[in-house]
């Protein structure tokens, strides 16, 4: 066996899952055709979710300082802009730490990961071109082309994430099922651009045309439009076009290209040892931004589940459940991107008199409105990708009657400091109150319990524990006193939980941590200062001393929640040293946590 898995393709979803595979410590091999990263711009919205994984990766202030961030989104009509925006950043600001959309070119969201991926040790082997694909039922065998020769690869599972065409599906006979849509649309990225806003996206509609914009930095946007029957899409014929129809004026044209809008979904997401990710496995309307950010979420899901189907926590049928959770958000996009791309788009006599009659009128009212009604909130969400529900199971959803928790399979609620935790990629038990969730008689997959102030308006209430996943979505609640979790909870997909005898406050040997700022970190923009956190054990007659994380930099002290020895970094630009530091007695602090002692090791997920 050559490697655990191999990834074909090393676009942003490839590299994405490539990163999280690094992180949880997977062996896997990423390949590519190509001689490096893109240096197209193509995809470049990157929502605020996309941005809270990057954070988990350990490359968040990275990625921020090359953004460009989007406050809102100004609708209109033909020539004439609406008056208000809606406020995406706004309304999003107790969602996420990231909020708004973050604007950041394809190619800068693969050289980063790149350069991540090295940091953590691993890299991709450009230049090796998929030939043909076996599943031989306990393994996969690829043969590659490569700068040396042919080489054949084997390994236990392959991961198809090398984009629309891919190769990989074709081979694993999945069909790719939808349909094109018969309009040309054009794409320019411009500099020195008038008739736009700089920080906003921009939308209009008109009776034959349609415009999207965003703003790549100062004077400078993307902007997608539709090519007019019979016009051959050219730069000066878009210029044109976009000068009379939106009185909006490009500089010096960068790049341009145009295309056609594909809605397509793969049947399935699994067959046998192969599975599809990314553009691989769901294409449509670039209309929200969400293709790119799609894939990436894709990525941290499937990464998750290979971990621990690989380390024996699952059996391998637990990767079905990547399918069950992941081809119905790409279904709904799909569906939901092609309606709306139909209506803005479609020239049928009834929609281009709807579009005459009702935008002119609504454009201007929803940007004034839709800012100020809870339904505002819900639409950024959406749109940030922040509200995606996950069945856990299918009796799940039945013993439920379809009625979906408010926390249970969706991303753990952002409360402030509760994020700040995810970035050890672990399972953890989360509670929201006074009492501390224990370790003592859990599955020892599960290695962090953390307590912080309640949350009742999030559903993050003093009267339920939680389980989080690594990639940060809430499997399964409790009450305290009836706290037991499935003793394999990634093996059983359905994260059940049973009548155990009631908790007790947890034991000296499970050590709290409170929150100190950290000198060198970069503060996020959460409603609290962003934490490092610093050890402290719960009262005890002889407090031990416990390994720490120490930055070379500052000699600052970051809890070891890990077993000793090399460990992808946790803590962006800190230099990791280990180092025993010893722990003084004090108080619980208001957010406290427990990780298993050294006595009972660590497991890395």
């Amino acid at each position: 066996m050559d490697t655990d898995v191999l990834v074909v393709g090393a676009g942003p979803t490839g590299l994405a899952l490539a990163t999280w595979l690094a992180r949880l410590g997977v062996d896997h091999l990423l390949v590519d055709d190509g001689d490096g990263p893109t240096r197209e711009s193509r995809a470049i919205v990157v929502q605020a979710r996309s941005m809270e994984h990057y954070a988990q990766l350990g490359m968040i202030d990275a990625v921020r300082d090359r953004t460009t961030w989007v406050s809102g989104l100004r609708p209109g009509w033909g020539r004439r802009p609406a008056p208000g925006v809606v406020p995406l950043a706004r309304l999003m600001r107790s969602q996420s730490p990231f909020p708004g959309a973050h604007v950041l070119e394809q190619s800068a969201n693969e050289a980063l990961l790149v350069q991540r991926l090295t940091e953590l040790g691993s890299g991709v082997r450009w230049g090796h071109r998929l030939l043909s694909l076996t599943d031989r039922g306990d393994a996969v065998t690829a043969e590659l082309a490569g700068p040396d020769g042919p080489r054949s690869v084997t390994a236990r599972w392959c991961v198809g994430a090398d984009g629309s065409g891919s190769l990989v599906r074709r081979e694993a006979g999945i069909e790719f099922v939808g349909h094109t849509a018969p309009q040309t649309f054009f794409v320019a990225d411009a500099d020195v651009v008038t008739g736009l806003e700089d920080g906003r996206i921009t939308l209009r509609s008109g009776t034959d045309r349609f415009l999207l914009t965003f703003p790549l930095g100062p004077g400078r946007h993307r902007v997608i439009g539709l090519v007019g029957d019979g016009d051959e899409p050219g730069p000066e014929r878009a210029r044109a076009d976009l000068a009379e129809h939106f009185a909006v004026e490009l500089g010096e044209v960068r790049w341009f290209s145009s295309y056609r809008v594909h809605h397509r979904l793969a049947e399935r997401f699994r067959a046998g040892r192969v599975l599809l990710a990314g553009d691989a496995a769901h294409v449509h309307s670039p209309v929200g931004g969400q293709g790119m950010n799609t894939g990436l979420q894709d990525a941290a899901n499937l990464a998750v589940k290979l971990a621990a189907v690989l380390r024996g926590d699952a059996g391998e049928e637990h990767l079905d459940h990547y399918e069950q959770e992941r081809r119905p958000v790409a279904q709904r996009l799909v569906r939901t991107t092609d309606a709306v791309f139909s209506r803005v788009v479609s020239q049928t006599p009834a929609a281009v008199l709807t579009r005459r009659v009702l935008v002119p009128w609504l454009a201007p009212v929803a940007s004034v409105v839709v800012g100020r009604l809870p339904l505002g909130r819900r639409m950024a969400g959406y749109v940030g990708q922040l509200r995606i529900h996950y069945w856990m199971s299918p009796q799940a959803r039945a013993r439920s009657g379809g009625r979906r928790d408010p926390v249970v399979g969706r991303r753990l609620p952002w409360t402030g400091a509760n994020h700040e935790v995810l970035d050890h990629l672990s399972w953890q038990v989360h509670g929201y109150g006074p009492v501390l969730p224990e370790l003592t008689g859990l599955p020892r997959l599960v290695t962090e319990a953390h307590r912080f102030d309640p949350r009742p308006d999030l559903g993050l209430a003093p009267g339920r524990w939680f389980l989080v996943r690594p990639d940060g979505f809430v499997a399964a609640a409790a009450e305290p006193d009836r706290v037991g979790v499935h003793p394999h909870p990634a093996r059983a997909g359905l994260h059940r939980v049973r009548p155990r005898t009631a908790l007790t406050p947890a034991p000296a040997s499970l050590h709290r941590l409170t929150a100190v700022p950290h000198p060198h970190s970069r503060p996020r923009p959460t409603s609290q200062p962003s934490p490092h956190l610093h050890s402290r054990p719960r009262p005890a007659p002889q407090p031990p001393a416990h390994l720490h994380s120490r930055c070379s930099g500052c000699e600052a002290h970051i809890p070891a929640v890990n077993p000793p020895g090399p460990h992808p970094a946790r803590t962006g630009a800190h230099q990791l040293a280990l180092t025993a530091v010893p722990a003084t007695s004090q108080p619980p602090p208001p957010s406290s946590t427990a990780v298993r002692s050294p006595s009972q090791p660590l497991q890395r997920l």
